[in-house]
């Protein structure tokens, strides 16, 4: 198994840091109330504030628990809270990951960034051969950016992902991964 992810990486534009509880507001404000951002994602859009703290909460338990691992990407020059980005789930030999990313920060390359440091990280680690993520086969956005991170499409996971946007009803999503 291996170590417990840092707490903070550090790449040239951005720093990935674990979550705070002060980090509730500019999260509801630029993101998690947005239905054109959480479109292809599995949850709906925060209808309040309370809803973003509570979400928060659950991302520092499960840092505590060693159940998953979120970071907050901040742009370093400005100190901009930007999306976030997660390991979902370490598996015996992989690491899961799952992202977002606010509107207005789309198309300049940012969460390209935050993966590649991530991958980076994970491959310094002894029992870690393969990084993955999962994307709606609709979400061209996200398969660009996978693509840009390194990783190669591997195929579709059928009837994979609810997405709240679409209904109750699971989608198909590509699979991509990036291995060493």
């Amino acid at each position: 198994m291996p170590e417990k992810p840092p707490e903070k990486l550090i790449s040239t534009r951005l720093l990935l840091r674990m979550p705070m509880m002060e980090d509730a507001f500019p999260i509801f404000e630029l993101y998690a109330q947005d239905k054109e951002v959480t479109r292809f994602l599995t949850f709906e859009p925060h209808h309040s504030i309370k809803v973003t703290k509570t979400f928060l909460e659950q991302c520092l338990n499960n840092w505590e628990n060693n159940i998953s691992f979120p970071w907050t990407i901040i742009r370093r020059r400005d100190k901009q809270l930007l999306g976030m980005i997660e390991i979902v789930n370490i598996e015996q030999t992989g690491i899961q990951l799952g992202y977002v990313l606010a509107k207005k920060f789309w198309g300049n390359g940012y969460m390209t960034e935050a993966l590649q440091k991530i991958i980076e990280w994970s491959f310094t680690q002894d029992d870690i051969y393969r990084v993955w993520a999962v994307c709606d086969i609709e979400n061209t956005a996200s398969t660009r950016v996978l693509e840009k991170a390194g990783m190669q499409k591997e195929g579709v996971l059928r009837r994979w992902a609810i997405l709240p946007y679409f209904g109750t009803k699971p989608r198909d999503c590509f699979c991509y991964s990036i291995v060493q």
